[in-house]
């Protein structure tokens, strides 16, 4: 199936899936538009026998990103909030800010919560390696096996095997 028949074809049924999910028809039709933009991203579609199963499956992760993405957007303007105003930072340099923690959400995107959580809390928190083993109740050195995993995925988006 090409990409012209699976947009004709489904587009509307997928719209009236995501407005019964979100309740909201404006923000269905963006998901639906993503879905299709991010099927249009990809070289070659798979032999689709279930179109409607693939595409739920992908509107499922745009819109598990999406709200990932506003979670993230929402911390980050919390934190601003509680920042001393002599350090407040201007709107393009608050603009950097988020497109690089959407950058590095993207690339940690995939590994597994506990190697992004040794990340983050080393990366942001700057907690220190027994620190973190501490928190998380696991050894030092596997800290830093998840850390080392963590940073070449995004230094090199690079998957490692364990």
């Amino acid at each position: 199936m090409d990409m012209h028949t699976l947009y004709r074809d489904h587009h509307g049924w997928l719209e009236r899936w995501l407005i019964s999910k979100l309740g909201c028809s404006h923000r269905a039709a963006d998901l639906a538009q993503d879905t299709f933009m991010r099927l249009l991203a990809k070289d070659d579609l798979p032999g689709l026998h279930e179109p409607r199963a693939f595409l739920t499956t992908v509107a499922k992760r745009v819109m598990s990103n999406q709200w990932r993405r506003e979670q993230l957007e929402q911390a980050y303007l919390e934190a601003l909030a509680h920042q001393p105003e002599r350090f407040a930072l201007s709107p393009e340099e608050q603009a950097l800010v988020m497109e690089t923690l959407l950058q590095v959400d993207r690339l940690l995107d995939g590994l597994p919560g506990v190697v992004r959580r040794v990340f983050l809390h080393v990366q942001l928190d700057g907690m220190s390696h027994a620190d973190v083993a501490r928190a998380l109740n696991i050894s030092i050195s596997t800290v830093k096996r998840h850390l080392r995993r963590a940073a070449l995925r995004c230094y090199f988006g690079l998957e490692l095997e364990h």
